[in-house]
């Protein structure tokens, strides 16, 4: 699997993938003017083409370009997206992608008035739910959605789990052995260690899924004691010496050895280890795990070509491809993880209300912003 930057920052252009090139962030969000299809599409890596079940009649006529804005990594966007066109020939697909589904939720909080975008794709459930919730996304329930568990969907369809994540800690090999005694973090007490002190990053609560799963997962692991969980974050604080944008950039950091470690995504810190860096997983105990969603952006420029995009990406070869270029688990049972990745039956995981933690996600933040103040 190529991959053409080892990390985005929150500066990334917005990118037309496939045949129709790369235009100018700023010029898509001014014109949203709709872009016409390749000639042809890039052949995806997996084994065989993926191919759609049969869409729901409004769904079917779809054409156009749908405009993505994403919260994955770049090597996955670019094939996930190949691949996509690839199964539907009259389509085509621009990704805005920013590796922060916050500042994605923001985005298409500040263009409610004129949506540019038809979805919004990774990241967890708790970033979609509130937009669900404040009319921002549409209700389609996909035909495929059935092959997805009650519990990793909105009942309505605002939102649709695809993947799962379980959070982990990502250390630098060298590092640690040298500075760190080579003691991995059977649990996030461990982290309070003095020895951790300047050499912990974590991604920031307010900006990113990852963040705020975890610091959500520290409420839960207090048995929902607020005082409890943020005089934990305080401790922590004094350990960390930066607060990072986005998920995968504090994994880069940690493996260019600028940092020890970092609390992060288990899928991704195995991709970072498979390419070759020096990085390894813990899975400390007591930890929480995200459900990936895709929604609908509610009146976007292509809605029709936005629900094709959901009846894909919950296809069984969407599953395989995203497990294969990610190692993140897929929702459905007929998806088998990739070697070695860690999964819900083999960590201890703590009880984790996601409702909860969606509804509560405003007030959280700002307490634990008052908290290390």
């Amino acid at each position: 699997m190529s991959q053409s930057k080892k990390s985005m920052t929150r500066r990334t252009a917005l990118k037309y993938v496939g045949g129709a090139g790369i235009s100018a962030a700023a010029a898509y969000l001014a014109a949203c003017a709709p872009v016409a299809a390749p000639t042809s599409a890039p052949a995806p890596t997996s084994a065989g083409a993926p191919t759609s079940a049969p869409a729901p009649t409004s769904a079917s006529a779809a054409s156009g370009t749908i405009a993505v804005y994403s919260a994955l990594n770049e090597s996955t966007n670019n094939q996930f997206v190949a691949a996509f066109k690839a199964a539907n020939p009259g389509l085509d697909v621009s990704v805005l992608p920013l590796a922060a589904a916050g500042e994605l939720q923001t985005r298409i909080r500040t263009e409610k008035a004129s949506p540019k975008a038809d979805i919004f794709i990774g990241g967890s459930s708790e970033f979609h739910d509130p937009l669900g919730k404040e009319g921002l996304t549409v209700a389609y329930q996909s035909p495929n959605a059935s092959s997805v568990d009650a519990k990793y969907k909105e009942p309505t369809g605002l939102w649709t789990g695809w993947y799962l994540g379980i959070f982990g800690f990502v250390f630098n090999t060298d590092r640690l052995a040298k500075e760190i005694a080579g003691k991995k973090p059977a649990t996030w007490d461990d982290l309070l260690d003095p020895m951790w002190k300047g050499n912990l990053v974590l991604p920031d609560p307010v900006k990113t899924g990852g963040g705020y799963i975890f610091l959500a997962t520290q409420v839960f692991r207090f048995n929902r004691d607020e005082a409890k969980a943020m005089d934990f974050m305080k401790k922590l604080h004094a350990n960390i010496a930066q607060y990072i944008a986005t998920s995968p950039q504090a994994i880069q950091l940690v493996g260019q050895g600028q940092f020890v470690g970092a609390p992060n995504w288990s899928h991704d810190i195995l991709t970072a280890k498979g390419q070759g860096q020096p990085v390894d997983l813990a899975v400390p105990s007591d930890t929480g795990f995200e459900i990936g969603a895709v929604s609908i952006v509610k009146g976007g420029p292509n809605t029709e070509g936005a629900k094709k995009f959901v009846d894909w990406v919950l296809t069984k070869e969407a599953g395989e491809l995203n497990v294969k270029l990610s190692n993140r688990l897929s929702v459905r049972a007929d998806v088998p993880p990739a070697p070695g990745a860690p999964t819900l039956e083999s960590v201890k995981l703590v009880e984790y209300d996601r409702q909860w933690a969606s509804d509560n996600k405003d007030r959280l933040l700002k307490a634990w912003q008052a908290a290390i103040a």
